[in-house]
């Protein structure tokens, strides 16, 4: 079983940044794809970002493409997401999802693991 814990949200105004934390409870990291997904009020959860297990390879929503970034550091079984010039849109529940595979469709679709979840709010 694998936890999966995140951190770093809160408050933020409109046009700021702020930086996810998820980390990972797995012996083994690196042998899992990661993603962020999240949930606005009153939306159904979209995905976010994606990143592959050795994190040469990275995927975004075109909502936040060229705005967020995600990152990995397997050493310290955690991922982050960059997130620079928030909207009020990015108002949302942020989660990291985790799944033992190569393939980040197959994470996206089904992934095997959850975390809880931190919460990001955009002010005007």
């Amino acid at each position: 079983q694998v936890q999966l814990l995140e951190s770093g949200g809160g408050l933020v105004q409109a046009g700021g940044s702020l930086t996810l934390s998820c980390t990972a409870s797995a012996r083994t990291f690196s042998d899992f794809s990661m993603a962020w997904f999240r949930q606005g009020p009153g939306k159904e959860r979209e995905f976010v970002a994606g990143i592959s297990r050795g994190g040469t390879t990275t995927q975004y929503s075109p909502s936040v493409n060229g705005l967020f970034t995600i990152s990995r550091d397997n050493g310290k079984n955690t991922i982050y997401l960059q997130m620079n010039n928030l909207k009020n849109e990015d108002t949302a529940m942020y989660s990291c999802a985790a799944k033992k595979t190569l393939v980040m469709a197959s994470l996206y679709a089904s992934p095997d693991y959850w975390g809880r979840g931190t919460q990001v709010t955009v002010s005007s």
